[in-house]
């Protein structure tokens, strides 16, 4: 998707080799070393046993994996549609635009919403990213990135900056002003370096720090003020496309799902995987944790959405239907969590009843296929993003 290649952010001497090269850090007995990428690929064979293969360690953890399905299946005692029987059906469900945001020249790429509840943030192909008055419509401030296709934006906590990125491989920070004068870029603050496009970002529970994931394959977490490298995340094994940040305040982990159809819950201050999940059949377009935190979704190109609970560490509803054949670009929960709002590339948003699994709703309105949805602060209302270069509010 990027043609652009930078260099890595970490460059120096080979803590193995000394000669000056990209670095990868790598963990020897809990000791954080840097190495090339070279010296990384003879340290993975130098334990090597007589006989022994890349290949047949391969299709010994494959076997592993395997062994560990077999046990988890094991506590799959009742499906979660069947307890959730003698939970009342809902009621009408009736929600419609009640707000269109028109401005962007280009598909709009990604969304969020500030604290206050009002105001939103969006990105676009056009190299546009857009702060808006939900309310009124109005556009509050514009700001023109170098680069198109800026493929992530988020709003800081305190409601005072946003960062953005994408085909540049950088996340950049804008403070936020009321001086409709004031020249946005001049106080651009570049954040983050990937190797590859930036796919997503999101602020921690403060300004000071921010998670980013990237077409290279990684996830990071970055020091606002000096644009430190904090921890990086390695696991994945192609292009990382979406994050989220657990919902509690002390949250220390975080969900990442990518294009080997795999969802990885991450400890930040490791930078440890610590839960893994494999059952889409395409690429994971977008996570979503759970209000209370327990669970997450995802909405995957294989057409469906998936909730797994990370107590019981296994898939416990799919969200699809035989007429729905179009891709999940993205989802996000109710406030409550009972319901889960699904954006598809069929340009229509599905309702899914998260207990019963069954859609409640299917929501018509967008002319092409439907990128990004959130669900504001305060629940009252959603905001979705389309590739038909408008942003709707649905209530």
């Amino acid at each position: 998707m990027c043609d652009q290649t930078f260099l890595a952010e970490v460059f120096g001497p080979c803590d193995k080799c000394s000669k000056d090269k990209p670095l990868r850090p790598v963990y020897v007995e809990s000791e954080q070393l840097s190495y090339c990428s070279l010296c990384v690929e003879m340290m993975a064979t130098e334990g090597l046993r007589e006989n022994e293969t890349l290949a047949s360690l391969k299709n010994e953890a494959e076997s592993l994996k395997g062994k560990l399905e077999e046990e988890r299946a094991k506590l799959h005692d009742v499906e979660l549609h069947q307890v959730a029987e003698r939970v009342e059906a809902l009621g009408q469900f009736v929600m419609k635009t009640r707000r269109t945001l028109k401005g962007h020249g280009n598909k709009v790429l990604c969304m969020d919403w500030c604290k206050d509840k009002r105001r939103i943030v969006s990105s676009s192909q056009d190299g546009k990213v857009i702060v808006w008055d939900s309310f009124t419509t109005n556009k509050e401030h514009a700001v023109t990135m170098p680069c198109t296709w800026v493929m992530a934006c988020a709003y800081a906590p305190s409601g005072c900056a946003i960062a953005c990125g994408g085909l540049d491989n950088k996340c950049s920070v804008y403070p936020l002003t009321f001086d409709k004068n004031e020249n946005m870029a001049a106080k651009k603050k570049s954040v983050a370096m990937h190797t590859n496009y930036l796919s997503a970002c999101s602020f921690t529970n403060s300004d000071m720090q921010i998670l980013t994931a990237s077409g290279d394959g990684t996830c990071a977490l970055w020091d606002v003020e000096s644009g430190q490298l904090l921890q990086s995340f390695h696991g994945h094994g192609a292009d990382v496309l979406c994050l989220d940040l657990a919902p509690s305040e002390t949250g220390n982990t975080f969900v990442s799902g990518g294009c080997d159809k795999k969802a990885m819950v991450w400890d930040m201050r490791s930078g440890q995987c610590i839960q893994s999940f494999e059952t889409h059949d395409s690429d994971i377009n977008s996570v979503r944790y759970y209000p209370s935190g327990d669970a997450f979704a995802s909405g995957s190109d294989d057409a469906t959405c998936r909730l797994y609970d990370l107590r019981a560490d296994r898939e416990v509803a799919i969200y699809s239907k035989e007429s729905i054949i179009f891709g999940a670009s993205s989802v996000d929960f109710s406030l409550s969590g009972r319901l889960l709002f699904a954006g598809y590339n069929d340009y229509t948003i599905n309702v899914w009843d998260v207990l019963k699994g069954s859609r409640v709703s299917i929501l018509f309105g967008h002319e092409n296929r439907v990128s990004t949805l959130r669900v504001s602060p305060d629940g009252t209302a959603f905001c979705s993003g389309s590739w038909d270069h408008t942003l709707r509010i649905w209530a």
